[in-house]
């Protein structure tokens, strides 16, 4: 992303200079994306040949114009040929209705796979490892908000990059791939042995009791599942990125939420067994742990000398740390809410609610904060375009009801929630999950909960997008990890203040499943 546009083809033959683009009264101060050169024939006769602007971050694109949608449309530069490779796809024009169509089914599958993932959760609750070492618990939400900080981030850099042509060329895809695949191990092993430090910590805290076997039992098991959860997920997200092209779908729109829906569920699944798998060698763990914890460690210097190899992963090999641990402290608060209740009668159930009220909420802002920078990286580099960034909170008015692209794909999103989380809750009820009956007043209250969550979130998103953007940093490293690690505290604690008070009004019924 941090590659810099080509300069603009211009042609000079016979004192003729390019004549002015139809595309420049489109309005004052656009930058022509076409421009139209005269060349003498043989017969004498003037021909016109049009020549395209090949920079992909052309400014002044209009906002409706400024998303992908369809990368196999033909027009009339298919005619033109150059020598610098298959230019960029025209920007289309996205409905209400399109952005609707292309994210509901991503949106419905990543919502199953956080079904699936608290239907995991609320069978492994009762796992003797979860029982004995439930600092365990305070991995959860870490690791699953993983998905945000690296896959949902790596799912955001290269929807961009395909959108913007840096994946045209097979030797720029395979340099995208290696290098986006090395710097998400990086990441994963230093962010999951971040988590467990923290588990211990936060589980160290309120007790006032630390065990060294427990320490480094967290510790083998964050890293071993960050690694492996990480390059599974990472081939997937390269695979649908580069699907989504072929077909013509807007990566962004479908990229994130995918990544999603096997995240939550493969990562969960990961935990559950790596943990138990080493808790069942508890009698040998001052070999066995450390060994574990040394195996993975040892391999980050190939994958940092892999991530160093690729303009485009250096820089975030450096500078893209910040954001990554910051969210891993955030969603290990989040982590914290979710250990102290999970076992308290009172919040019976909350274990396989917490996974798809996080995960819907995670998803749906990946996909809006996906989309801004987009829109951002069509017109430009970050820090540029100044008018394009407001430098002071947006209104929720802005926000939501304005008639721009951005504004209109929010309210799509925010629209989603509700018939999307009916349809999970439905299915939770039907595999009778959660130890709790689905009243009214518990569908309100849950209804309630994801609906401010979720605007909380596309506001904070539309804010955070903008402001990183103005201040020369790439919101697809910076936002997304921020957003989804908001997503998991305010998910887990608005769903444990639900819980607590249809506690206080008596509206709790934990016969079901037990």
């Amino acid at each position: 992303m941090s590659s810099k546009p080509e300069p603009k083809d211009t042609h000079q033959l016979n004192g003729t200079g390019p004549a002015p683009s139809p595309c420049s009264s489109d309005g004052p101060g656009r930058e022509p994306l076409a421009g139209t050169s005269e060349f003498l024939g043989p017969d004498g006769a003037g021909v016109e040949v049009v020549v395209i602007e090949s920079r992909a971050n052309a400014k002044g694109v209009r906002e409706e114009d400024a998303l992908l949608e369809n990368g196999s449309q033909s027009n009339e530069s298919d005619d033109v040929s150059t020598d610098r490779g298959p230019a960029p796809p025209s920007p289309l024009k996205e409905t209400s209705f399109s952005i609707g169509l292309q994210v509901l089914f991503p949106f419905l599958l990543a919502g199953f796979g956080t079904v699936a993932a608290g239907m995991v959760l609320d069978i492994v609750q009762h796992w003797e490892v979860f029982q004995k070492v439930t600092e365990v618990f305070i991995l959860v939400p870490a690791l699953l908000g993983l998905k945000g900080n690296l896959e949902m981030t790596l799912a955001s850099r290269l929807s961009t990059a395909a959108n913007i042509g840096h994946m045209d060329t097979p030797k720029e895809l395979w340099r995208m791939i290696t290098g986006n695949m090395a710097l998400i191990q990086v990441q994963a092993t230093v962010v999951g042995f971040l988590a467990s430090i923290a588990a211990v910590v936060f589980g160290w805290i309120p007790d006032g009791h630390f065990s060294i076997p427990h320490a480094f039992l967290l510790c083998a098991s964050s890293v071993a599942t960050a690694f492996i959860a990480s390059l599974v997920l990472g081939m997937i997200m390269i695979g649908v990125i580069i699907g989504s092209r072929k077909i013509g779908i807007n990566p962004d729109n479908v990229a994130t939420p995918i990544a999603a829906s096997l995240g939550d569920l493969i990562t969960l699944a990961l935990l559950s067994g790596i943990s138990w798998g080493l808790y069942l060698e508890r009698d040998d763990w001052q070999y066995i742990y450390p060994l574990v914890c040394a195996f993975f460690v040892a391999l980050l210097p190939v994958w940092v000398v892999l991530a160093r190899r690729s303009p485009a992963t250096r820089e975030v090999l450096y500078s893209g740390w910040e954001p990554v641990i910051i969210a891993m402290a955030i969603s290990s608060v989040g982590g914290l809410i979710l250990d102290k209740t999970v076992s308290d009668p009172n919040f019976a159930g909350m274990a396989v609610f917490t996974p798809v009220i996080n995960g819907v909420g995670g998803n749906l802002v990946a996909v809006q904060a996906s989309r801004i920078s987009t829109f951002l990286h069509m017109n430009g580099m970050p820090g540029e375009n100044s008018e394009q960034t407001p430098r002071r909170c947006p209104s929720p008015c802005t926000t939501f009801f304005s008639p721009d692209v951005n504004s209109r794909s929010a309210r799509v999103l925010f629209l989603l929630v509700v018939p999307g989380h009916l349809v999970f809750l439905y299915t939770i009820s039907c595999m009778q999950g959660g130890h709790t009956t689905l009243t009214f007043i518990f569908i309100i209250f849950y209804m309630t909960a994801a609906l401010l969550q979720v605007l909380i979130l596309l506001y904070i998103a539309d804010w955070m997008v903008h402001w990183m953007w103005g201040r020369g940093l790439d919101p697809d490293n910076f936002s997304i990890p921020y957003l989804t690690a908001l997503g998991d505290l305010l998910g887990t604690g608005l769903l444990a203040l639900s819980f607590h008070v249809l506690w206080l009004i008596g509206d709790r019924d934990t016969d079901v499943g037990d």
